[in-house]
């Protein structure tokens, strides 16, 4: 793939997409889509949320809500860094940064390469970021992302097996006046071959759906696309509300005395909320979170000291 250029190419459940750098340092925004039902496509926000902000080996690249289930799974990475922080640039991007109304950028490339299978420019998605780099800084109070250059190397390649039938859409990534690809454009390399029997043995997983909630076409109210652009109100609609209507209930506990004061002094401190129901809830579901979560644990615990001053009234 040649600077300013992107591939769709069909990827089968049980093929590898190997990726590669020719020359050094080049960042490649990725598309990737169900080959028989574009309205599952890869999702940014889940797989961030599942396998941080630079997934690696063993990770998923997860589709959309509500199928939500792995389309391909990094078993091999010669760099080791990849991103879901960024979104995909645009060429709304560098003419609002920099003035230039004609420049090369990922959506623009995204959206050619799909139109081979009749997808258009509203199709193309946040990209997965392979060898992408880049963080998150605290600056005066407040937080920022930042964009680093790549140090993918030559010859660095990386290997994504298909847990489904997928259009993989990698492209050349056009920010050569941003530092993702050290400000420079440069080829990069793509094949697909099918995995060993080895490869398929220990990453493939099961074709069925593993929950519930992983859901299809089949299991919606209304399966069929819509092909016009405009919206109109369906006269006949009556809200089925999944979960409805929630119910909330009071539940009493007992304590003991020295449970009492533990509580007293965590709502005294204000961390975890202002009554002493706020602060037993807050840590029955921290409890829970850290021991019964399967997976990444998305909160902080709270840990309050208790001070000479707090110390002294409980003793007093």
């Amino acid at each position: 793939m040649e600077p300013g250029t992107g591939k769709a190419v069909p990827v089968r459940r049980g093929q590898i997409l190997r990726l590669e750098q020719v020359a050094n340092g080049q960042v490649a925004d990725s598309n990737f889509f169900n080959l028989h039902d574009y309205k599952e496509y890869f999702h940014a926000g889940r797989t961030r949320h599942l396998h941080g902000l630079w997934p690696g080996v063993g990770a998923h690249l997860w589709s959309n809500p509500p199928r939500e289930r792995p389309m391909m799974t990094i078993i091999e990475d010669s760099f080791g860094r990849n991103s879901v922080l960024y979104p995909r640039c645009s060429g709304f991007v560098y003419e609002y940064h920099f003035g230039y109304e004609s420049h090369t950028n990922c959506a623009d490339i995204l959206a050619e390469a799909v139109r081979e299978y009749e997808l258009t420019p509203d199709d193309v998605h946040d990209s997965f970021n392979f060898w992408g780099t880049g963080g998150i800084d605290c600056v005066d109070g407040g937080v920022r992302m930042f964009i680093e250059g790549t140090r993918a190397r030559a010859d660095d390649y990386i290997h994504v097996l298909a847990q489904i039938d997928t259009l993989a859409v990698p492209c050349v990534c056009g920010a050569d006046v941003m530092a993702t690809s050290n400000f420079e454009l440069k080829p990069l390399k793509i094949q697909v071959f099918d995995a060993s029997e080895e490869e398929k043995e220990r990453w493939l997983l099961p074709e069925a759906r593993q929950y519930k909630n992983q859901r299809t076409r089949a299991d919606f109210k209304r399966k069929e696309i819509k092909a016009t652009p405009g919206l109109v109100r369906d006269e006949t609609y009556v809200p089925e509300w999944p979960v409805y209507p929630i119910v909330k209930r009071s539940v009493e506990i007992e304590v003991t005395d020295e449970d009492y004061e533990v509580i007293a002094e965590l709502r005294r401190a204000g961390h975890l909320g202002d009554s002493d129901g706020d602060v037993v809830r807050y840590g029955l579901f921290t409890w829970y979170v850290e021991h019964k979560m399967r997976g990444p644990k998305h909160f902080r615990i709270k840990r309050v000291v208790r001070s000479d001053a707090a110390r002294a009234e409980m003793s007093g």
